[in-house]
């Protein structure tokens, strides 16, 4: 009985002893510091520096105005130029668009003249057409009597009843009649060959041109419209390249005189290089900020436990004050003396740290944690081996 109480005791003295030594023995860390990247704000603008506000350590998210710059000395000499343009451009524009319609307003005054010319034209000319017909017919009614008259006196004359002198009178008066009817005839035709003209729109005559001074007039005023609207069209597509530069040159000239200071991730407000009310120059620091996005683990092992370590070999992290284990992977091994990949860091590798051997975890479990994913310099271990108690662990979890 006695030998086997004493052989249950060393049993579990061993595996105490197994337990206590596989713990101790597995490959950890010394020290594991949840860590981030570090993102710079430079000014964009030399100026007048106004934040809004900031505190040291406080939650940011990307895009969050934190400030601004404004710089009251930025030259905008080739924005008033621009301007000047564009007023004497207008004032252009203006005064071709006032001559279109003065010439305009000329033109539709000289087409209603003549239209009346024309159409009292027609009306004259038609009257006369009306009188030279009848004119025509006058004569042609005389000459049928002259006719007779002859043809009476010739009569008269065979039977030796009228004197010869009768017979010559009627004659010449047939005659007469006859130029008188031919000329009438010729008037006739005259006046409706310049009817027919003034319908088509010409007009003859002795003394003028085959238009009237208000036709005439509106011909050199359809060329002035012609050279005004072409004028015009060149004018307004200067203006519109005109507009297109002075935009440009706002755009400039306000990215050139104010600009606004944004956070560029999700993170923390880390350190402030500047104050408020500060004239600063264009690319000087004005903060940092810590980006939560790329929260990782930075740690130191010893030589002898680096030794066994592998890019993208799983690891295991547990922050200091927890129970819970997050899994993890080495995503990279600087090794010692590793100060410079500390740079663009939040927390900086201590002395005791760069003596030993760096470690960086990538830990995606972190980053869904609100407590941890953005808890920049708590501390943990963390382990590259399998433990004797790695199985009660994973009960607990």
């Amino acid at each position: 009985m006695r030998l086997a109480r004493l052989t249950i005791g060393v049993l579990l003295v061993g595996l105490a002893l197994f337990v206590i030594i596989g713990e101790h023995l597995a490959g950890a860390s010394a020290d594991a510091v949840i860590n981030a990247r570090l993102t710079a704000a430079r000014a964009p603008i030399a100026g007048l520096l106004t934040f809004d506000a900031p505190v040291l350590g406080a939650r940011v998210r990307a895009g969050q105005t934190l400030g601004f710059i404004d710089d009251d000395l930025a030259n905008n000499s080739r924005l008033s130029d621009l301007v000047d343009e564009r007023a004497r451009a207008e004032a252009e524009r203006a005064r071709l668009e006032n001559a279109l319609g003065a010439v305009r307003e000329a033109i539709a005054k000289l087409e209603e003249r003549a239209g009346l010319y024309r159409n009292q034209r027609l009306e004259q000319m038609t009257a006369e057409l009306r009188a030279s017909k009848a004119a025509e017919e006058a004569w042609q009614a005389q000459i049928h009597l002259y006719q007779h008259m002859l043809d009476r006196a010739t009569k008269l004359t065979t039977t030796g009843a009228e004197r010869m002198s009768e017979l010559e009178q009627a004659e010449s008066r047939l005659q007469v009649g006859q130029r008188e009817l031919e000329r009438a005839q010729a008037e006739t035709a005259a006046t409706q060959v310049s009817l027919d003209a003034v319908e088509r729109g010409v007009f003859l005559g002795d003394g003028y041109n085959d238009a009237p001074y208000s036709e005439q007039r509106i011909s050199e005023l359809r060329w002035q419209e012609s050279e005004l609207t072409t004028a015009l069209a060149a004018q307004v597509a200067i203006l519109a390249a005109q507009r297109e530069r002075l935009n440009a040159e706002r755009l400039r000239f306000a990215r050139t005189s104010h600009a606004n200071l944004s956070a560029n991730v999700n993170g923390i407000l880390w350190t402030l290089m500047t104050t408020s009310g500060e004239r600063v120059e264009q690319g000087q620091d004005l903060f940092q900020l810590v980006d939560c996005d790329s929260t990782m683990v930075t740690l130191s092992v010893t030589e002898s436990t680096y030794n066994t370590l592998t890019h993208g070999q799983r690891a295991q992290f547990r922050p200091t004050g927890e129970t819970r284990v997050f899994d993890g992977t080495i995503i990279r091994l600087a090794g010692p003396g590793a100060q410079g990949v500390y740079r663009n860091l939040a927390v900086a590798a201590s002395p005791r740290h760069l003596e030993r051997f760096d470690v960086t975890l990538a830990v995606p479990g972190l980053l869904n944690d609100d407590k941890l994913r953005c808890a920049i310099g708590r501390t943990g271990r963390a382990f590259f081996e399998a433990r004797p108690l790695d199985w009660l662990r994973q009960l607990w979890r």
